[in-house]
């Protein structure tokens, strides 16, 4: 059940004046390192959306598709179909920061997407290139240089305009790209394809984007 949580009295109090993704007004989800995590066995049936509103909690009721959870790390394999969806619809029409930390192991990996709404995704697409496809219209930054592996990665929409942070480093490829993001999904996309693989420990959406809240949300990741 939802209700059981894992590591709840840790997480609960912070240092004050230290910054939490729940601190800002346009936090539309947060699914938070090792809380809120409901399990089944050892897989995961769900994980609570952390933000103050919580109308995105992400369940996945089938067994084989649940992805692996242990120490706060959720597992997630292609070949099994994981996957975790919302009953909600996240829905960023304007400005947007999404962040995460995750350690991917293959390309061609969806991170977040919508498993409904076709042409919807945020994803791995090579070794070394990121794809973000909005509205059926793709926009690709490649990396200065090296691959993805074990990073946190923030990706903000300003006026349209891209930008993918890679532990910290803005990438100097900054695509526009208009239109409504939509995401009920973490690790699949519509339908059931592009399955992710490898390791998720946080996700933060916001439906803004500034320079303090990107400097933030690289803070508190590069700490997981």
């Amino acid at each position: 059940m939802l209700a059981q949580r894992l590591g709840l009295s840790i997480n609960s109090t912070r240092p004050l004046g230290k910054w939490s993704p729940d601190d800002e007004p346009k936090l539309v989800a947060w699914y938070q390192n090792a809380v809120g995590i409901s399990l089944n066995g050892s897989d995961v049936s769900g994980w609570v959306d952390s933000a103050p509103a919580g109308l995105y909690d992400m369940v996945q009721a089938t067994a084989t598709e649940q992805p692996a959870y242990s120490g706060g790390v959720l597992t997630f394999v292609s070949a099994d179909n994981n996957n975790l969806q919302t009953v909600g619809q996240i829905s960023l029409t304007g400005d947007f920061t999404v962040g995460f930390v995750a350690n991917t192991s293959t390309t061609n990996g969806t991170i977040l997407g919508d498993n409904t709404t076709a042409n919807e995704f945020f994803k791995y697409s090579t070794a070394s290139q990121f794809r973000i496809k909005i509205d059926g219209t793709i926009a690709n930054i490649t990396l200065d240089s090296g691959t993805f592996g074990d990073d946190y990665l923030v990706v903000t929409r300003a006026s349209n305009v891209l930008t993918l942070y890679k532990d910290g480093v803005a990438q100097s490829t900054t695509p526009t790209l208009a239109g409504t993001a939509d995401i009920d999904v973490i690790g699949i996309r519509a339908t059931d394809t592009n399955g992710y693989d490898g390791t998720v420990k946080e996700i933060q959406i916001y439906s803004s984007s500034s320079a303090d809240l990107t400097a933030n949300v690289n803070d508190r990741l590069s700490t997981l």
